[in-house]
């Protein structure tokens, strides 16, 4: 709202303008209107270019400027080079403006595609990175997006910085989404809808990075490069991929070694409320599950399947698929269920 009507104000200040400068030329003194439909106009156009560029980043606007900038020197090197001094001056300005348009043109659209790696091979020894902002992005990887958990870590407010997604992620995202197989085609849709609710959010910034390095054959290998190149966390749910990149000393956080940095830790004495769910591997266990997914075995708690019970921790054991605990019902008797519930 507040952009209008800044937009507005401008706009009125622009007919004004038109019809003051208006009024000094005698030509236009006995028509003010002219002046006001310039003025109106001209306000209007810029509103109109502001609408346009309304996407159109500081970054990517310093990008087209520098590019630009870079076309028109080689354009006006080759101009100076001698190639045209036996053209005829009629078609010599032609020459001149193709030269110029076609040099710009290409100096913009490559400043564009490039990233900040690009730019220090043309200025050796600058690097365009913000001060303070090594810890500011946050790059996904496709397992990741699909586990969704990420999204809810953004929404509590645990991750502070700009989510980036590749293009290259998002081409793979939609290939599994439009799979043959329903279990891909499955996870590329989950992948897709989780995306969006991260756009959706208000949390963090969520924006497509489009650079590419044709040279790399594999996803994995253009995630840790485009993380070493913007100096970003990379997110991941590939133990393979974590190990890699920490090879090539680039920050990765595997998010199924987070959960079980938090997993809720039970020590011998301890006693919790746990509701039994399943019969256990021997006839008189039950089995329950703290809220984390941890999986606690309790002597003697067959009867009480369906039913919430206290119990006391004994042990526990850490296997390839976590952490097992074991534990022995408190004051059975007390427990025990009423008949017929």
């Amino acid at each position: 709202m507040t952009i209008w009507v800044i937009r507005i104000f401008f706009l009125l200040l622009c007919t004004t303008a038109g019809y003051a400068i208006g009024q000094l030329r005698p030509e236009y003194a006995q028509q003010p209107w002219l002046g006001v439909v310039a003025g109106f106009g001209f306000g209007g156009l810029m509103i109109a270019v502001d609408e346009i560029l309304k996407g159109f980043s500081l970054r990517a606007f310093s990008a087209v400027t520098f590019g630009l900038i870079l076309g028109l020197v080689v354009a006006q090197l080759i101009d100076h080079s001698g190639l045209f001094d036996n053209v005829e001056p009629g078609t010599r300005w032609m020459v001149r403006l193709g030269l110029f348009l076609a040099f710009g043109y290409i100096g913009m659209v490559l400043a564009m595609r490039s990233n900040r790696e690009d730019f220090s091979l043309i200025i050796p020894y600058v690097r365009f990175t913000p001060r303070g902002s090594a810890e500011s992005w946050i790059l996904l990887d496709t397992s990741v997006i699909i586990d969704g958990r990420i999204a809810e870590l953004l929404e509590a407010n645990f991750l502070q910085g700009t989510v980036v997604v590749p293009r290259f992620v998002l081409r793979e995202l939609h290939q599994l989404a439009d799979s043959a197989d329903a279990t891909k085609r499955a996870r590329g849709r989950r992948g897709l809808e989780i995306l969006n609710r991260m756009q959706r959010s208000k949390r963090n910034e969520v924006r497509i990075h489009e650079a590419d390095f044709p040279d790399e054959t594999g996803v994995d290998a253009k995630l840790i490069r485009l993380a070493r190149n913007m100096n970003a966390r990379l997110f991941t749910n590939d133990a393979n991929l974590a190990r890699v990149a920490e090879l090539q000393n680039v920050t990765c956080v595997n998010l199924h070694e987070l959960a079980r940095c938090l997993r809720t830790v039970l020590l011998p004495g301890e006693t919790i409320r746990l509701k039994i769910v399943r019969e256990g591997k021997e006839r008189h266990q039950g089995v329950g599950y703290l809220p984390d997914g941890t999986m606690v075995v309790v002597n003697h708690a067959q009867p009480f399947i369906g039913h919430e019970v206290e119990v006391q921790v004994q042990s526990s054991i850490q296997t390839g698929a976590g952490v097992i605990i074991f534990a022995e019902l408190l004051n059975r008797a007390a427990s025990a269920p009423a008949h017929g519930s």
